[in-house]
């Protein structure tokens, strides 16, 4: 269809502050709190109606584990660690009491929802829910000095002098037009769900899957989930909407429903061979999204710089968690290990395990993440953290996951503070983060 033109319209502006983060899930909270935390005033936006992102609305109850690959040394702490304390003063969490490389913690995700709302009101930031970043504004000069946000009164505007898109989606990116690309297969996404009345499978609810998809049009690939920290509710993840750019409004709508549609067909199939049926108690409010658009940042980090545990001198983070890249053809999920093991899990076969480099060369402790990696090309007062972050298809599969990002935020914060204490462009600021 033709496009149509709208009348141009003055824009309220609601505040203005030292840094506006754009996103709301706790690596966005973690940023604008770090900005606050060093003196800067802050406004967050999130689109959602609460604070937490892929944890919080999306049902993702899983954080990974914050130690090397010893699983002894601890190197990821900061405000990760806090929320986890926090968390447990409300019996809100469940640890792993014995090393383990991948899960370290479940969260009660609606308990986070509401802590993360006192962490924003406890520093002092000015909140905007049900708002989303729909353009920028540019002053005399053509730089970027506040972002246009609809909300539920219409169009407004916020005025800042450093930004952090923290939407995932990189939407404060684009609307500034920034250069962004895409992964050739991005991963596809899940719509994770919460049951009571979880029953204990003999084959597996991957296999009940597998010997059903044809009958109630089920795509395949890894399944898995856990227990909530009261044991009463199943995180389940085991859905996947593939060949979709969910990035655009219309695509985002069908893979909702799709993923809706699928939960209950899960449902259906387990009551179908005879297992009590499961009891549906909460929907994600948003998909898991996995992969969709990337920066083009002043570094990308590749799968090598990963694996092999390379060194950076503006290293902000440092993770263990494995290469993890969902398929669909063929259906699962492969597994690239710092120690040298490789894994493909498929939805009903035996794993097939291997090494993709010989086992016995040294072990990296853990992989770095370095701030280029968050810094996009083309303008000096946007940083970025999340998912959006410049990385090789491999990297990215092993950089995604929460307990990664909530370091990129907390560095992203910080690095927006110093720009405007200093009165200097980001990709100028000198920092690093040293072992917690």
């Amino acid at each position: 269809m033709e496009p149509i033109s709208i009348p141009s319209q003055s824009v309220p502006v609601l505040t203005s502050v030292d840094v506006c983060v754009a996103g709301g899930s706790c690596t966005g909270v973690f940023a604008a709190i770090r900005a606050a935390q060093a003196g800067c005033s802050v406004a967050i936006i999130e689109a959602q109606n609460r604070f937490g992102g892929t944890a919080a609305a999306s049902q993702v109850s899983i954080w990974h584990s914050l130690f090397a690959m010893d699983n002894h040394t601890r190197i990821i702490g900061g405000l990760t660690q806090e929320v986890i304390d926090r968390l447990g003063k409300r019996n809100a969490i469940t640890l792993e009491t014995k090393p383990n490389p991948s899960i370290y913690a479940i969260l009660n995700t609606e308990e986070l929802a509401i802590e993360l709302d006192e962490m924003v009101l406890e520093n002092h930031i000015t909140p905007f829910l049900h708002s989303r970043v729909v353009n920028v504004w540019r002053d005399d000069d053509g730089r970027v000095a506040g972002v246009i946000v609809a909300g539920k009164g219409g169009l407004f505007a916020i005025k800042a002098r450093a930004f952090v898109d923290a939407t995932g989606d990189a939407d404060l990116c684009a609307a500034a037009g920034l250069a962004l690309w895409r992964n050739q297969e991005v991963q596809p996404p899940t719509a994770c769900a919460k049951f009571s009345a979880w029953p204990q499978f003999k084959e597996g609810i991957g296999t009940l899957i597998h010997n059903a998809a044809a009958r109630y049009n089920l795509p395949e690939g890894m399944v898995w989930g856990a227990f909530s920290p009261a044991k009463n509710t199943y995180m389940l993840a085991g859905t996947k909407i593939p060949e979709l750019d969910l990035s655009d409004g219309v695509s985002l709508t069908v893979a909702e429903i799709e993923g809706r549609r699928q939960l209950r067909a899960i449902q259906d199939l387990v009551a179908d061979a005879g297992y009590p049926r499961p009891i549906l108690e909460a929907l994600p409010s948003l998909i898991g999204i996995r992969d969709t658009k990337h920066i083009q940042a002043l570094y990308r980090v590749t799968t090598d710089d990963i694996l092999y545990g390379r060194e950076f001198p503006d290293v902000i983070g440092r993770g263990t968690y494995r290469v993890d890249v969902h398929s669909q053809n063929p259906p699962g999920s492969r597994f690239l290990y710092l120690d040298g093991r490789e894994v493909f899990i498929s939805p009903h076969k035996k794993n097939e395990s291997g090494h993709w480099r010989d086992p016995a060369l040294p072990t990296p402790p853990f992989y770095q993440i370095p701030l280029r990696s968050m810094i996009p090309a083309g303008v000096d007062n946007i940083i970025t953290a999340g998912r959006m972050i410049d990385a090789e298809s491999g990297a990215f599969g092993a950089l995604r996951v929460m307990v990664n990002l909530n370091q990129c935020g907390e560095a992203a914060g910080t690095v927006a503070a110093m720009a405007v204490a200093q009165d200097k462009p980001i990709p100028d600021i000198q920092y690093r983060v040293d072992l917690p």
